[in-house]
């Protein structure tokens, strides 16, 4: 038996013992966790009445240590540290087989049963999913490499190159992780939000026009930045129930022919959302929606970030906050989910 988080009825979480996991296969290992993170995904099951994830075991950033692995595992062994990729399809649909298992039809139903399941102390994984993190890459850093898969993912798919300004909304984890990439590749950036101490810590990490859409037009700034232009590229961070203004706000950024990628999550059920489609047409602005991460070319991104990561390219540990026990998850939910009074940026919870 293990120690897990599970999900209930009203939408937190109550500490229970559950079944370990089995080993589905030989080129399988299991993974004790030390370090789980919450991010945006996991706030916005927060204190939701969801019967169908009612008793499940939720989470999906992580690392931890291998501790059994299947006689076909030649990658990893027992008692290696590591990072585990939670983005797993089916493994046999034309998605799966063509290296997009992100957008696998199946993909939500394969990854809860195995490897998003972050919350217990023990789960599996298949070894093509599992990185050895390098020794100076520290369990709570390397949690945070599911957020900058994410972050790279989209940072591809915009096409990004040197010099090109960029607009940021959102300044959580995600808007905090494309600032870095968009910096670390050249770029000149704006970003927009609405809690005074993320966006300081923007500065601190290198923006170069920052604005509390509270108290100033961001729009105004950007056009400002650009000469009246406007950025070439806009990246959609915040999602969930800020999306009906911060998408609308993200086209208005774009300049003419320029790129809104869409980061930010919607919430289910979600079918009509106000924007200017005349403009946007006329304007040949592309909306480009992005989901996860899996390959780009011949690499994995996941293996990507966790390189950069380890060259000192990405800076994980500024982003760390909070720090909690499995114990208190419920009173590591609230401290996330009130980042404007708590400060809160990136929270681990310590397994």
């Amino acid at each position: 038996m293990m120690k897990a988080a599970l999900k209930t009825d009203e939408g937190i979480f109550t500490i229970e013992e559950a079944e370990l996991p089995a080993l589905p296969g030989p080129d399988w290992v299991m993974v004790r966790v030390r370090v789980a993170g919450i991010c945006g995904t996991d706030l916005r099951h927060w204190q939701k009445h969801e019967h169908d994830l009612a008793g499940h075991i939720m989470g999906h950033e992580l690392a931890g240590d291998v501790v059994e692995i299947g006689g076909e595992v030649t990658n990893v062994a027992a008692g290696d540290r590591v990072v585990v990729e939670t983005v797993l399809g089916c493994g046999h649909c034309e998605w799966c087989r063509a290296r997009q298992y992100n957008i696998c039809p199946d993909l939500y139903a394969t990854r809860s049963k195995y490897v998003s399941r972050a919350y217990g102390q023990f789960l599996v994984a298949p070894a093509s999913h599992v990185y050895r993190l390098p020794d100076h890459v520290s369990y709570e850093q390397a949690s945070l490499i599911d957020t900058f898969s994410v972050c790279l993912h989209a940072q591809h798919l915009s096409g990004l190159t040197i010099n090109e300004r960029v607009a940021i909304v959102g300044a959580g984890p995600i808007g905090l992780g494309q600032l870095m990439l968009a910096k670390a590749s050249g770029a000149d950036v704006l970003i927009i939000d609405t809690v005074d101490h993320s966006l300081e810590l923007t500065r601190e990490l290198g923006a170069d026009v920052i604005v509390n859409s509270t108290r100033d037009d961001p729009v105004a700034a950007m056009k400002a930045m650009t000469h009246g232009r406007g950025a070439d590229i806009v990246f959609e961070c915040a999602g969930g129930e800020s999306m009906p203004q911060t998408l609308p706000l993200a086209t208005e950024l774009a300049r003419r022919g320029g790129k809104v990628v869409i980061i930010g999550g919607f919430d289910p059920g979600v079918q009509e959302m106000p924007l200017e489609w005349q403009r946007i047409q006329m304007s040949e602005i592309q909306l480009i929606p992005s989901a996860s991460f899996a390959w780009w070319h011949l690499d994995k991104e996941q293996g990507q970030v966790l390189e950069l990561l380890g060259k000192g390219k990405l800076d994980a540990a500024r982003l760390i906050t909070h720090r909690y026990p499995l114990d208190r998850i419920n009173e590591a939910f609230h401290c996330a989910n009130d980042k404007a009074r708590t400060g809160a940026v990136f929270i681990a919870v310590e397994m």
